[in-house]
């Protein structure tokens, strides 16, 4: 999963730019253009996997209660391998550069996770499982190392991408938040192109050897999308590690490198990232702790509907099940129209991204912003009861468990994926900008307290990833409870963020808009 200076008066955010005597001379805006655009591809896997990798572990035999279990790579690599390859590409001595090394291993390590998972139930059946029964440990065990691999690849990618955004950008503010808004840009980009793939029932024709036995027609086609997404992301890779160099680090500002090639620490004048944040944590103020606390909760929210959409599509809208007969292939409708639901979303989202600034400052504040979309987000995930029940009704009317929902039902459920986009621009923007300005008053880097930030999108997730499947069984089954529990900590989080966090000036946001959000 991804991260995002003195006035002692809390009241007044000033914000100080501060100077990288690593810092190399800006670049051509055609060059972070191409290393920006690294985003695409990644964003195009990452879509795919939240509109139909949940289901594809049902399909291999994982009870829905569990399928959340599997996604508790992303918080733990977002932990822990996002610092320390963060840490280790500021001083790679590497004559490739600092972070040219890693984007090429990350992408790397991206195709053969994509591989593993795509192939999982080719390979499962290769290895023994009987494609005939619903439960296939072996394809399990090979979605898992890939889904695990995948997601470290992923933290170990984007960190590296957005650091070589910064050292393009050079000195340079404006070129900065040109970076930032160009690497947004790709990132709904790629999100378009993924759910607009997942959402084509036809994609297996292109390839038609990914139907095989143990691979259905839904199989086939999310091979098909991954065979697709490896081929954009490392088209994009090799074109932007090839057009842009990196100046090495020991030509920036020679240092004392150890025997591994790592530029070794002054005395005193570092520590190790965990001794950092562990400081920031003691010595922050009030404004990042609400700050922290809002985030907390509007990632509660989040997780939730982001895990379980197109299941919540396939099962509660479409009455379908993971399976064959017809609720099997009503729950393939579901996924593929909320998969369509997601690709609006994000044309949303890149919509509404262009518009954060201005609507903060005709609202009054950022906080005035964040508070209302959270209410927002709020109503539109109270409403899933309320598209869940008409499709219910609907389908006790005509005296069938599995039916298309009629076309006022389906437009009610995508217009709830499309509006939620709305909320997700602010998300994605807002508190790492906040977390950026309050760290005047921290005494922390803007790095450092993104780090901090991190951990309150992190930690929620884990809670959410391990919790939500036990939860919803234990109220019956299905994805609505975990919703209602979202509603509830969206309007909480909208409260606190109006009446508890600091106002930093209109102005204060321009600095730091579009720095994207996490993985």
């Amino acid at each position: 999963m991804a991260s995002r200076e003195d006035d002692k008066t809390p009241s007044s955010f000033q914000i100080q730019q501060q100077e990288d005597p690593l810092q190399p001379a800006e670049s051509p805006v055609k060059k972070i253009i191409m290393v920006a655009s690294i985003a695409a591809g990644v964003q195009f896997g990452w879509a795919l996997q939240l509109s139909l990798l949940t289901p594809y572990v049902q399909l291999l035999g994982i009870p829905h209660t569990w399928a959340a279990f599997i996604w508790l790579c992303g918080p733990i690599s977002g932990m822990v391998v996002q610092p320390v390859v963060g840490y280790h590409s500021d001083r790679c001595s590497s004559r490739f550069g600092r972070r040219r090394p890693f984007i090429a291993a990350g992408a790397g390590l991206v195709g053969i996770a994509v591989f593993l998972i795509g192939f999982a139930a080719d390979l499962g059946h290769l290895f023994g499982d009987n494609f005939k029964e619903s439960l296939k440990p072996r394809a399990i065990a090979v979605f898992v190392v890939g889904f695990w691999i995948l997601d470290v690849a992923n933290n170990m990618l984007q960190g590296p991408c957005r650091a070589l955004l910064a050292d393009l950008s050079g000195n340079n503010q404006k070129r900065t938040r040109t970076s930032n808004a160009l690497y947004s840009f790709f990132m709904a980009v790629g999100n378009v192109l993924g759910y607009a793939a997942g959402s084509f029932r036809q994609m297996y024709k292109i390839f038609p050897f990914t139907k095989t036995h143990a691979c259905d027609i839904y199989c086939a086609n999310l091979k098909s999308c991954f065979i697709i997404s490896i081929v954009l992301l490392m088209t994009l890779t090799i074109l932007a590690l090839t057009m842009v160099t990196e100046i090495p680090l020991s030509k920036l500002s020679p240092r004392k490198t150890d025997n591994n090639g790592d530029i070794e620490e002054e005395e005193g004048k570092s520590a190790p990232f965990l001794v950092q944040m562990l400081a920031a944590l003691k010595e922050m103020k009030k404004p990042m702790w609400v700050l922290l606390l809002v985030t907390c909760l509007n990632w509660i929210a989040w997780f939730p509907f982001l895990l379980f959409d197109t299941d919540w599509m396939g099962r509660e809208v479409y009455g379908g099940k993971v399976g064959e007969g017809s609720q099997g292939k009503m729950y393939d409708l579901g996924v593929r129209a909320g998969s369509l639901g997601l690709m609006l979303n994000s044309v949303v989202l890149g919509f509404m991204s262009l518009a954060v600034e201005f609507l903060a400052r005709r609202l009054g504040g950022v906080k005035k912003l964040w508070g209302g979309v959270n209410f927002l987000l709020a109503v539109c995930l109270a409403l899933t009861v309320l598209i869940t029940k008409l499709a219910e009704a609907h389908r006790r009317l005509n005296g069938t468990e599995a039916l298309t929902p009629p076309a006022g039902i389906k437009a009610g459920a995508l217009t709830i994926f499309s509006v939620l986009g709305i909320p997700l621009a602010v998300t994605y923007s807002i508190p790492f900008a906040l977390a950026s300005i309050f760290s005047n008053d921290s005494g922390a880097g803007q790095g450092l307290s993104l780090g901090v930030l991190n951990l309150s999108i992190v930690i929620p997730q884990m809670v959410v990833s391990v919790a939500s499947g036990p939860f919803d069984q234990i109220f019956g089954g299905g994805n609505l409870p975990a919703f209602i529990v979202g509603a509830i900590s969206a309007a909480a989080s909208g409260v606190l963020a109006i009446t508890m966090l600091p106002s930093p000036p209109p102005e204060a946001l321009t600095k730091f808009a579009g720095t994207g959000g996490p993985h």
